[in-house]
Order: structure tokens, then C-alpha cells, then sequence
């Protein structure tokens, strides 16, 4: 569990350095950009290392069919990581679209995880994103993005999604969880 929580932390923090201290972030200039991605990188390896070989502590029990919600939520939340990259129609009109989606993904896990890690990793990182939001809003109005590809963004968004959500559910499936289930325990 302690490198869990490691891993989390390298990846809240360093996230959170640009909006907690700005001036000493610019100070960095590109060499802080560059050690914040390798930190970042060493909290994703420590993540999954420390979240695989932790034990199972149970905490709650999800409800069954809870798959079929896991599913929903993650489709959605793929599409919202496409929406900055695609700058379709949605680009225009949602503020935090991967931070939205890094809050469904993890409400996506938490419905179909109850053990103690899923909660600290899951649990944790969408309180960050929580978090990220409200430092972003409070730094100032949004300055809303101009026009993108349009429709035309949004569907190549949608085609993304579902060749990269395949992926995820083929990774999910080698590593022995299966998405297309109904319960996942």
C-alpha cells in the first residue's frame, strides 16, 4: 500500500505545483516541465505496481450489474479526454473536459471496486481532479475557447473513443478483468 499512496502522491502534487506556486513553477521554465513529467511518469509506474501487489481489503461490496454502469461512465469518460484534442462542437462548451472525465472514470472504478486500494487510487484521484477544478476556477473567468472543427471534431472524438475503449477493455480482459461483464467480483 505505501507505494500506492507514493505513486499517488507523485502524481497529485507535481499536477498541483502550477496552480499552489506559479511564480516558482514559471521560475523552472522548461526543465520544471520536464521534471514534473518524470515525476508524474514515476507516480503512474508506482501506482500500478503498488496497487497490484496490494492486498485485498474489502469495504464495501458493489452492487450487482454495476459492470453496465462502469461501462457507461468509462465511454463517457474517454470521450471527454478526446474533446481538447478533437476541438469539436463540446470544445466550446465545457470548461475541464479531462478533468470531468478523470472524475468519471473514477466514480467508473469506485462503482465496480470496493477494497481498500481501489478506493485510495480511485478515490484519490478523482478528488484531485475535484481539486484541479476548483484551483483553475479560482485563478480566474474561463476564457471560453474559440470555434474548433465542429461536428466534424466531435465525431472523430466519438470514433477515438471507441477504438481506444476497445483497447482498454482488451488490456483490462489480458489482465484478467473482464469489462463486459455485468459484476465485476
Amino acid at each position: 500500500m505505501t507505494l500506492l499512496i507514493l505513486g499517488l502522491a507523485l502524481w497529485v502534487l507535481p499536477h498541483l505545483f502550477k496552480r499552489l506556486a506559479p511564480a516558482r513553477r514559471a521560475s523552472l521554465g522548461d526543465r520544471g516541465k520536464g521534471l514534473v513529467a518524470l515525476l508524474i511518469l514515476a507516480g503512474v509506474v508506482l501506482m500500478v505496481i503498488g496497487y497490484r501487489a496490494a492486498d485485498f481489503v474489502p469495504v464495501y461490496t458493489p452492487l450487482p450489474g454495476m459492470g453496465h454502469l462502469n461501462n457507461t461512465l468509462m465511454l463517457i469518460s474517454v470521450f471527454l479526454f478526446g474533446v481538447g484534442g478533437t476541438k469539436g462542437r463540446l470544445y466550446t462548451r465545457i470548461r475541464h473536459p479531462m478533468l470531468w472525465g478523470q472524475v468519471l472514470w473514477a466514480v467508473a472504478h469506485l462503482a465496480v471496486n470496493g477494497d481498500l486500494a481501489s478506493i485510495i487510487l480511485f478515490g484519490g484521484i478523482g478528488i484531485w481532479a475535484l481539486l484541479q477544478m476548483a484551483l483553475i476556477n479560482a485563478a480566474g473567468p474561463w476564457q471560453r475557447p474559440a470555434a474548433g472543427r465542429g461536428i466534424k471534431g466531435d465525431a472523430m472524438n466519438l470514433v477515438g473513443t471507441l477504438l481506444l475503449f476497445g483497447a482498454i477493455a482488451m488490456v483490462h480482459q489480458w489482465l484478467g478483468h473482464p469489462v463486459f461483464e455485468g459484476t465485476y467480483y
